[in-house]
């Protein structure tokens, strides 16, 4: 790289958040992690960035890793949304409190840190946001009700957001995992994906590394699902 790039990770401690933050790391991004456990910091430190101990659910945590990142380096060139796990219950036992968590995990994770981030990028005249969503956003599994309605809201937001800057040149788009080996492995569920495995959290992290590079530097707007051939729906 000609400059050296910056990119953020939420929710980056384990799973396909950590995953991401290696992956750009490889590729030569320096890198600020978020994470609500000491893991997140254990990794930065690894990978000779920044890390932050706190949640995205936080305004001013968010703004403490943006902060720091600019201190330090003077751009956020990509921008990670990973997220936790929200409430599951059938679909009437959902109280108002779950739903609002839901809302928190799933959905204001991403409207939160975009806050932050998009008028960095703007004065840059480029940037990559990527929001690592699910697989049933517009398949939607009574398994993960939260997670499928808020990730639908996501998708809604992301083509306003991708119509509202693409001409600053700052892009959003979504990663849509299925069945991935962060998740606990049933031979039911691997039995239902037409490629008969899991996908792998480095499957997903190599996703996320081409929508942030220059070579996606045409795709805003999208939901890219890498689940198999499990959904297969526009």
């Amino acid at each position: 790289m000609s400059i050296e790039k910056v990119a953020i990770i939420t929710a980056g401690g384990s799973g396909m958040g950590a995953e991401a933050a290696k992956r750009l790391a490889a590729d030569g991004f320096r890198v600020a992690i978020l994470s609500s456990s000491g893991k997140g910091e254990a990794l930065a430190a690894s990978l000779g960035g920044i890390g932050i101990t706190g949640s995205n659910q936080s305004n001013d945590d968010l703004k403490r890793l943006t902060d720091a990142t600019m201190e330090k380096w003077g751009r956020i060139d990509v921008l990670v949304n990973s997220a936790g796990h929200g409430p599951r219950a059938p679909i009437i036992e959902i109280t108002d409190e779950q739903w609002h968590t839901g809302l928190d995990v799933y959905l204001m994770n991403v409207v939160r840190a975009v806050r932050l981030v998009t008028p960095i990028m703007q004065a840059q005249k480029s940037g990559a946001i990527i929001n690592i969503s699910t697989a049933w956003a517009f398949e939607p599994s009574a398994m993960f009700p939260t997670s499928a309605v808020f990730r639908a809201g996501l998708a809604a937001y992301t083509k306003i957001f991708a119509d509202t800057y693409a001409a600053d040149n700052v892009r959003m788009n979504n990663v849509l995992p299925g069945w991935i080996d962060s998740l606990p492995a049933t031979e039911e569920r691997r039995d239902g994906v037409p490629m008969k495995r899991y996908g792998t959290s480095s499957e997903i992290a190599a996703t996320i590394a081409f929508l942030a590079s220059d070579g996606a530097g045409y795709i805003t707007g999208q939901n890219l699902k890498v689940d198999g051939g499990l959904t297969r729906s526009i």
